[in-house]
């Protein structure tokens, strides 16, 4: 599916297998701030714990051979963060406490995860991700252009045989990680630039009881020859941590304006293991 050059106004875009979107030179699709326009609901994941949600942006879901190339941009909204729709419900006491706690519930009682409407609970506000591969194998993520997203900005949810290559990732609003990388196995990211307003590449492995359920550690990662030019962490991990983590590489990267180079973060009720990770050549 090709993009043409010009600008396209969009509603969520799903993937298929055996597909590739491919954005043209001087393509850009901007997204609409209407959460009507990322229903119906899906089966995804937020903040490491399972539900059924506004749609990401764009979304794959249990496809195998995909891809999305070119250089083009995907823009979830025009103008400044401040702005948006996606602005007022970040507040916590605007919704996303109680739509927290309905989650923690759900998970810890293991009610089914078709049954986890949270995007039905009144004022939930649970920002949808910007783009999220879900249960999906042998992706390519390749050379377009990422500007602004409501939450995180790239998701690698239960997948695996991921590359990630040359992208230029740029979102400065809240909770706006570079990539997170979540139940996922062998991906690799390189060449890639990320000016972020959170953690810039993020590992992760679920929250609490789903992890223990779903079983499936965060392995084989490789991040290299990155820039991460702002971001609170160059390479965080967790914190939702419970599934486990190990064998990551992150080598000849170089960061600018960040808080932390390497931050391991849980709490004691998440339990997990990280090991085997090692960073070198970061400047």
């Amino acid at each position: 599916v090709v993009v043409p050059k010009g600008k396209w106004f969009s509603g969520a875009i799903r993937l298929r297998s055996n597909c590739g979107l491919h954005l043209s030179e001087g393509a850009e699709v901007l997204f609409s701030q209407d959460p009507a326009d990322y229903l119906p609901a899906v089966h995804t994941s937020w903040e490491g714990m399972e539900c059924w949600n506004y749609s990401p942006l764009v979304y794959a879901y249990s496809c195998t051979n995909i891809a999305i190339t070119g250089k083009g941009t995907l823009r979830g909204y025009a103008g400044e963060f401040k702005d948006t729709l996606w602005k007022k419900w970040v507040p916590q006491a605007n919704g996303i406490r109680d739509a927290r706690l309905q989650l923690y519930t759900w998970g810890a009682e293991d009610v089914p995860v078709a049954e986890r409407q949270i995007w039905k609970k009144p004022n939930a506000n649970t920002r949808p991700h910007l783009l999220q591969i879900n249960r999906c194998k042998d992706v390519r993520l390749e050379n377009f252009k990422v500007r602004n997203s409501p939450f995180w900005t790239i998701h690698l949810y239960h997948s695996e045989d991921v590359t990630v290559r040359g992208l230029d990732v740029y979102a400065h609003g809240n909770n706006n990680d570079g990539i997170d990388i979540e139940m996922t196995r062998n991906v690799l990211v390189e060449n890639c630039r990320f000016d972020q307003g959170d953690d810039g590449v993020v590992i992760k492995s679920g929250r609490n009881r789903d992890a223990w359920r779903l079983n499936r550690p965060t392995e084989n990662i490789v991040i290299r020859n990155c820039e991460i030019v702002n971001a609170h962490t160059v390479l965080g991990v967790g914190s939702e941590i419970s599934g486990g983590v190990r064998n990551v590489l992150m080598e000849k990267c170089t960061a600018g304006e960040v808080a932390r180079v390497y931050y391991v973060k849980t709490n004691r009720r998440r339990g997990g293991f990280v090991e085997n990770v090692v960073m070198r050549d970061v400047k």
